[in-house]
């Protein structure tokens, strides 16, 4: 096998690994803010959910890029098996696990959105609830993996998305709203349109 390396390679996969977290912290406080019904005049209901799809998919090509370079990085023994199952890589092993069992999560979870339209609505809710262990993974990852997440502006990122998640979710548990009929990100049209259906 023809070994392949580049310091391009590892500073890639430490760049876009902390890319991938901010964009995954930003999907889950949005994520949150979309349950929790927030929007305004100025940006509505329907707004938030989908720049909330919107950043998931762009996460999503970080994180597989993350991924690809790690792998192809002949440096560090991991293999793409080791992306997907956890406890096969024989470098950092369990550190390296915490990442694949929050990339397992993640696909769950987006796969889940691309198919809401085929799902009850309790099954796509159940699955997304896996997001926050996919989140706490990919963060402890990201922090006991490498060197950059625990010293200066690598662990200032770190600890400002846990920050982030902590008092989005202190705020949807404090302000959470009465569900409407089981219905999550209603579109403001939706909701006008139904006013003015009604007798």
């Amino acid at each position: 096998m023809i070994a392949l390396t580049s310091p391009y390679f590892w500073y890639t996969t430490r760049a876009t690994g902390l890319v991938s977290l901010v964009l995954f912290t930003g999907v889950v406080t949005l994520g949150m803010l979309v349950a929790n019904r927030a929007g305004g005049d100025t940006i509505g209901r329907f707004e938030f959910n989908e720049l909330h799809r919107s950043l998931s998919m762009v996460a999503m090509v970080f994180l597989v890029l993350h991924i690809v370079t790690t792998v192809v990085d002949s440096y560090v023994p991991t293999g793409p098996i080791s992306a997907f199952i956890p406890l096969t890589s024989s470098y950092k092993t369990w550190q390296i696990s915490l990442g694949a069992v929050g990339f397992d999560l993640m696909l769950a979870v987006w796969a889940s959105s691309l198919l809401k339209l085929r799902m009850k609505n309790q099954t796509w809710r159940a699955i997304h609830w896996l997001s926050w262990i996919s989140f706490a993974s990919a963060l402890l990852h990201t922090y006991v993996t490498g060197t950059d997440a625990r010293h200066g502006y690598g662990f200032i990122i770190v600890l400002s998305c846990l920050a982030t998640v902590l008092c989005t979710l202190a705020w949807r548990i404090l302000y959470r709203p009465a569900r409407a009929g089981g219905r999550t990100a209603l579109s403001p049209l939706r909701t006008k349109n139904a006013k003015r259906s009604s007798p």
